[in-house]
């Protein structure tokens, strides 16, 4: 069993130490500041209150001494009498930036390893500036620096995994420049995975109300890239940050913007600027940045990248796993079973896509998960399920095994009446009613009908004649798409 002693506690090496207190062996502590000795003292750390130059708080014997003040005078005096008293032992010593040549030189002479913080430095912005996304996080911290007051990141509405971590990661880096921020969204969080991270992570999030965004000086979008589309933000809102991996249909006006869309999710996006940054993330923001992955990537198995698989691994060190766990399994709400029984009981099939009104809902997020269901069913390679409520038209759709773009699909179908937009496998819209909300109640079967027409009717067109369009001019496409829905 390894003996370890560490001899002063700067604010420098703090953290170091913390970690070290976590692994196996014996650790001796000698320091005079009170609050090291109060929040690390415990079983396995035996933590003394003394200036580490006194013989009687030393231990008999150690294998690894750590000398650790930030005053480079004092680290070498410490560094020369573990020396003295542990010829064998490995000694380690840091040296703060900005240290006298004399101390340099004393420190150097008998410590085994200096943790120089100076050329640790310069060799990280070395490293940091001759890679590919220096110029990235670069822009970004000043994209932050330059928002005079408090940054709204705003999630999408009804924001899943990947738009939750995203905006809570980037509220940190906000934070570690300097700027005051909060992960911010609209809508609810109702899908029961989402509410289990957001509870069981204890995650701070902002519901915004009908203020919106003028109490913040700035604004960032994560997970998705305009305002006004899947989010309560005016469309004129300005936007200082946009980081995102769906692909844009439209041009992005943003101060900073990062689109990858050959990422599996934005949380990897995130994760990567926080290692480059050297900032550990907390163990709740690192368990939901893997979840965020996870869920966008479903489990490693769509759209993923080589930077997924990296962002999770450097993830799990500092994640935990037990929660993880307890975040996937939550029970099936009976709004999701009702939602799902419906979407089975009225679906429509042709050939390997199936399309399904549930009607009037109360859970939007039901929707995705009926889709991500009904995809397990054999022969069936796309399915979209879709709903209304509170005078919008919410679709989900998922695909699996098929050359069909449904994001693309999606766009071409409902882009002209409503939003829609997404990946090849895992897409979305919405649509209003219009004056169909008029007409029409909610509740009535005529609603029903002339909505499973519309959006029905305009999906597997689509899914039919995509081939067709591709062949035919300009103006047929154009009017294909351009059909009013208010008209109905």
């Amino acid at each position: 069993m390894q003996r370890r002693l560490v001899l002063g506690c700067g604010e420098a090496a703090r953290e170091a130490i913390e970690r070290v207190a976590e692994w196996p062996g014996e650790l001796t502590i000698v320091t005079q500041r009170g609050d090291v000795v109060d929040e690390l003292g415990g079983t396995s750390v035996e933590t003394v209150r003394r200036a580490p130059d006194e013989p009687e708080a030393l231990p008999a014997d150690v294998d690894v001494v750590f000398v650790a003040s930030d005053d480079a005078t004092t680290n070498a005096d410490a560094a020369e009498r573990a020396r003295a008293a542990y010829p064998d032992a490995c000694i380690v010593a840091y040296l703060h930036s900005g240290s006298s040549t004399g101390a340099r030189e004393r420190i150097e002479g008998v410590a085994d390893r200096v943790v120089d913080a100076e050329r640790a430095l310069l060799d990280r912005l070395r490293t940091v500036t001759s890679t590919p996304d220096a110029d990235r996080l670069h822009r970004l911290a000043s994209a932050l620096r330059r928002i005079d007051g408090r940054v709204a990141v705003v999630a999408h509405d009804n924001p899943d995994p990947d738009a939750i971590a995203s905006a809570l990661a980037l509220a940190r880096l906000a934070e570690a420049v300097g700027t005051p921020a909060d992960a911010c969204y609209f809508g609810e969080i109702s899908h029961q995975e989402n509410r289990a991270l957001v509870n069981l992570l204890d995650l701070e999030l902002v519901e915004l109300d009908e203020e919106g965004i003028e109490p913040y000086a700035g604004v960032a979008l994560v997970d998705h890239s305009r305002p006004g589309v899947n989010d309560g933000l005016p469309a004129d809102t300005a936007v200082d940050i946009v980081i995102d991996h769906h692909p844009p249909r439209a041009p992005i006006e943003a101060g900073f913007v990062d689109l990858r869309h050959d990422i599996g999710a934005t949380s990897t996006l995130l994760a990567d600027y926080l290692r480059r940054a050297g900032i550990r993330p907390t163990e709740s923001l690192a368990t939901a940045l893997l979840f965020g992955i996870r869920v966008d990537t479903d489990d490693f198995s769509r759209e993923v990248s080589a930077a997924d698989f990296e962002a999770a691994a450097w993830l799990l060190e500092f994640a935990d796993l037990s929660l993880l766990d307890r975040v996937e399994s939550p029970s099936m709400t009976a709004e999701v079973l009702e939602t799902l029984s419906r979407a089975i009981r009225d679906r429509e099939v042709r050939g390997d896509a199936l399309a399904s009104n549930v009607g009037a809902i109360r859970d939007r997020d039901a929707l995705a998960q009926a889709a991500d269901h009904l995809l397990n069913m054999e022969g069936i390679h796309v399915v979209v399920v879709y709903g209304f409520k509170d005078g919008t038209i919410y679709v989900s759709g998922r695909a699996r095994g098929t050359d069909v773009d449904l994001g693309e699909t999606l766009r071409d179908a409902l882009g002209a009446i409503g939003s829609a937009g997404g990946h090849a496998d895992m897409a979305g819209a919405q649509v209003p009613l219009g004056i169909l909300a008029e007409v029409a109640d909610e509740s009535t079967d005529e609603l029903y009908d002339i909505v499973t027409e519309v959006i029905s009717g305009r999906l597997f067109e689509t899914l039919e004649n995509a081939t067709t369009l591709l062949d035919v001019g300009d103006d047929e496409i154009e009017w294909t798409l351009e059909f009013p829905f208010e008209e109905w």
